[in-house]
């Protein structure tokens, strides 16, 4: 075993987990050479809710802030995190979607996709892992991670074959509640590292406290690659910070290499925007805390605070202990779903809805109806037939995968768009976010056609 290599997500997962993904591009661009020199093995700096946040709240291109990051990172590699067939939208796209966003995430300057699906149903990766190697990019697929009767290692172990045989370059263990227990850890990368010959990473979470003994007991576990935030944006609901792991391994068999001083540079660079995102109430310091009930909530840490703003919207709040009591109950009567996106989401809604209404399944959601038909893949676990018929009665269950019920869409996407979208770029913006898009596009070309508009290389950060 030599060293470990360190994957950086400060720029996506770091200020996606602790502050709903707000960081804007010309906060991230002055640091970017400076990481780049680090000696990371790879950087995430795009995907999840990064191209949402950017177009529906900071009023920025995705693509151009990937082009900007790859202009000054020339060592790295850059990586994105994609939903497979949902891609970074909230509904699968056709086949013909995905390969196009592959393509241009790729030419943009990404080098690495991980692509998951919400319930390690790998027919819906397939397409964008196929597209990904077929346009020269690294296809490392994810493993959800989640603890069940039927989430056992052997189950890990029959999925992470899968991927392999199904051309994956690597595989990641993606903890995005951050519940995997450090011996668990080590279990599940000792067996998985005997059946594998690509590399193997992790991903985890620091909500819990137990993000970096669970790293630590799986680098000694032999796994390759390691997700970490520099410490600004570290902890609490993010990754457990990069310079403590550094410092950890130091002179060890492990040593990661990497230059502890230039990371001191970008902590400190990153420690004055923190401090403006926390005194503008963006990032909310309980997301730094520790809740080591999330273990057997499951839930990721975002999903928390969504949780809470629900009910405070409903004049509910008293009811948080109960509805974080329900979820466990709906999961299990879904089939056990791992608690990621979009599925997290539903589970909590579904979960809020049988408590409010003081009535299970009084009111139920159009999604929770699509995926009890199999709209949305399958359920680890078979659904029971009585809760079959309290959620769609006896409608009809699909059993294939669910983008083969989808036409190709991109021309009649490019049609319906028309002249607002300048690039291909643009069409899958429209594509993955038709609502907000036309509103953005159309402010995106009117402030470039304005005189006043200034270079991305002007704008100082204002911190």
């Amino acid at each position: 075993m030599g060293k470990v290599k360190i994957t950086e997500t400060s720029l996506r997962d770091g200020h996606q987990s602790l502050m709903a993904t707000r960081m804007t591009t010309a906060e991230m661009l002055p640091i970017i050479e400076t990481m780049d020199k680090v000696g990371y093995y790879a950087m995430e700096v795009w995907g999840g809710a990064t191209y949402d946040a950017a177009i529906r709240f900071l009023h920025e291109d995705p693509w151009e802030r990937l082009r900007e990051i790859r202009k000054r990172a020339k060592n790295t590699k850059l990586q994105m995190l994609l939903r497979g067939q949902n891609l970074l939208g909230y509904r699968h796209y056709a086949d013909d979607i995905v390969d196009k966003f592959v393509e241009l995430s790729i030419k943009n300057g990404i080098d690495i996709i991980r692509t998951f699906d919400a319930l390690n149903d790998t027919r819906n990766i397939r397409q964008a892992s196929e597209s990904t190697k077929k346009y020269g990019g690294h296809s490392q697929l994810a493993i959800c991670y989640t603890i069940s009767p039927v989430h056992t290692i052997e189950y890990y172990k029959k999925l992470a074959l899968e991927m392999q045989s199904m051309g994956a370059d690597s595989i990641a263990i993606k903890d995005m509640s951050g519940i995997l227990l450090p011996n668990v850890a080590y279990e599940l990368v000792s067996e998985l590292k005997e059946i594998l010959n690509i590399p193997l990473e992790l991903h985890t979470h620091a909500t819990a406290g137990l993000a970096g003994m669970s790293t630590l007991k799986a680098i000694e576990a032999g796994v390759d690659i390691v997700d970490t935030a520099i410490s600004p944006f570290g902890s609490g609901t993010s990754q457990p910070p990069t310079e403590s792991l550094v410092r950890t391994l130091q002179g060890s068999k492990y040593d990661t290499g990497l230059n502890l001083e230039l990371l001191k540079e970008v902590a400190e660079y990153f420690k004055p925007i923190r401090k403006k995102y926390i005194d503008n109430g963006t990032m909310n310091p309980k997301a730094l805390a520790v809740e080591p009930s999330i273990v057997e909530y499951q839930l990721p840490g975002g999903m928390l605070s969504n949780l809470l703003s629900q009910l405070k919207a409903q004049g509910a709040e008293d009811k948080y202990e109960d509805v974080l009591r329900e979820i466990p109950k709906v999961r299990k009567n879904l089939g056990y779903p791992p608690l990621v996106t979009p599925m997290s989401q539903m589970v909590g809604t579904q979960s809020v809805f049988n408590v409010l209404t003081g009535q299970r399944y009084k009111m139920i959601p159009k999604e929770i109806k699509d995926y009890v038909k199999g709209m949305y893949g399958k359920s680890p676990v078979k659904i029971s037939d009585e809760i079959k018929a309290v959620i769609i009665g006896n409608d009809e269950i699909f059993t294939g995968r669910p983008a083969d019920l989808l036409q190709n869409e991109y021309d009649t996407m490019k049609n319906e768009i028309g002249s607002l979208a300048k690039s291909d770029e643009d069409v899958l913006t429209y594509a993955c976010f038709p609502q907000i898009a036309k509103d953005y596009l159309k402010e995106k070309y009117e402030e470039k056609n304005s005189e006043e508009k200034i270079s991305i290389q002007n704008i100082d950060v204002v911190f």
